[in-house]
């Protein structure tokens, strides 16, 4: 891994769904920016890979295995990744789930599992870093949301729903902590390769009877770029967001979309 900029030396990132996708493209790339970074995951063997790949190329990660919905469980293990590397400077809260289905068959159940995964995991996340945070008035928390959070989606309505209120979240907490310090955005990407879309894929084969190429081929209609969009890209966009050449950048829901907005 090369390290070709140094603009995040000595602060320390945790990423949540830090295992694979987005979560795995930002560690990389808030590594070869100089921080030190917590990788946060419900799949320590999946972790530890990444963070032995980080390793190899110089750079200092531990996994932690956490889940986010799990609020007993934060406390311990950011007070692990506190111990090994500090206080956190940046939180990137990548964690998420998805669910589809027609609102009608959408239970109950799965609007409070997106609800707690996708609202209350941010929100567990957020209460343990803002404190030392607010005392070291600095700060970078950036909230992975959804185009499903900025638009209307068919069949996604708990999704959306859950992504919605993450935007909502950050433009709050921006205003509260744009004095001290701290920046609070965050990325609303498109269809992006990683596992969520390959569920959509089979939601879609699934629930209107499509063949798996014209599932893609739905999917990738949506971006005007004609392609679905790549992790790395998405990381590119949140590793900026955390050094000090965006510091006068809080409060936004930015699209990583190729122009579907």
């Amino acid at each position: 891994m090369t390290r070709p900029v140094a603009a995040l030396a000595g602060r320390h990132a945790i990423v949540t769904g830090a295992s694979r996708g987005i979560g795995a493209a930002t560690a990389a790339e808030l590594a070869r920016r100089g921080a030190r970074v917590t990788l946060v995951g419900r799949d320590i063997g999946a972790l530890r890979a990444r963070a032995e790949e980080l390793g190899a190329g110089g750079a200092e990660a531990l996994p932690v295995a956490c889940d986010v919905a799990d609020a007993a469980a934060i406390g311990p293990a950011f007070a692990r990744a506190a111990e090994r590397f500090g206080p956190p400077h940046i939180l990137v809260n990548n964690a998420g789930q998805g669910a589809a289905g027609t609102f009608l068959d959408t239970g109950i159940d799965v609007w409070e599992r997106m609800i707690a995964v996708n609202l209350y995991g941010p929100v567990h996340c957020i209460r343990a870093v803002l404190p030392a945070m607010l005392r070291e008035r600095r700060g970078r928390i950036v909230n992975v949301a959804s185009m499903g959070g900025l638009k209307g989606y068919g069949r996604i309505a708990a999704y959306g729903a859950s992504k919605h209120a993450l935007v909502g979240l950050t433009r709050s907490l921006a205003v509260e902590t744009r004095k001290h310090g701290i920046t609070v955005n965050a990325v609303c990407p498109g269809y992006t390769e990683t596992a969520m879309s390959e569920e959509a894929e089979r939601n879609l084969m699934e629930g209107l009877g499509k063949t798996q190429a014209e599932a893609r081929a739905m999917l990738i209609r949506a971006n005007p770029r004609g392609e679905i969009i790549q992790p790395v890209e998405v990381a590119r966009v949140i590793a900026w967001l955390c050094t000090d050449a965006a510091a006068a950048i809080t409060g936004q829901a930015i699209p990583v979309a190729g122009g579907e907005t």
